[in-house]
């Protein structure tokens, strides 16, 4: 048997059971000791709410004390790196992989996404991948972000432009985990 091919169907099986069962059960505990057996890295204080799905939970990496709102979409094929102290609003989507539009054979591809310790991802933004969000960055809701965003910098708008800077000491721990969520 060829190792390779059982770790690749070891990793599609946790994904299926993840993403069709585990994710909507209440509990934030059992949602985190999945995604850890099955290869993810997350630290301590962490929360992933129910609904969000998770593709490649190998090359998943969250922080100490982030939080991962309801029906997010962190797509991990190409590797995706949460720092601490992050929120992810609701309905944030993380899209590591995408397709050469002018391939013949619609080929594919997969780079990584980093969010820096302290950024905030509002409700319904998106990122793509090749992307890193800074230190403290903050990008609006609804927002498509495609391009690098700055530590501090608040990006909004489709495409996500600059539209100030944060000014504040980064001091807080926004871990939040409500029983049942």
């Amino acid at each position: 048997m060829n190792p390779a091919l059982i770790a690749k169907a070891w990793g599609r099986i946790g994904v299926i059971f993840y993403n069709f069962f585990v994710t909507h059960l209440p509990s934030h505990e059992l949602r985190l000791a999945v995604l850890r057996f099955w290869g993810a890295k997350i630290g301590q204080g962490t929360s992933v709410f129910r609904g969000t799905t998770v593709l490649d939970i190998r090359k998943l990496t969250i922080g100490e004390n982030s939080g991962i709102g309801f029906r997010c979409m962190l797509d991990a094929r190409g590797g995706l790196s949460i720092g601490s102290n992050v929120v992810v609003a609701s309905d944030v989507h993380f899209i590591t992989g995408g397709h050469e539009p002018d391939s013949d054979t619609f080929d594919h591809f997969f780079l990584p996404i980093s969010v820096d310790d302290f950024a905030w991802i509002a409700s319904r933004a998106t990122v793509l991948s090749d992307v890193s969000i800074g230190r403290g960055a903050v990008v609006g809701a609804g927002s498509l972000v495609r391009k690098d965003v700055g530590d501090m910098e608040i990006v909004a708008g489709i495409p996500a432009k600059l539209r100030g800077m944060r000014e504040s000491e980064l001091e807080y721990n926004p871990s939040y985990r409500p029983l049942f969520f």
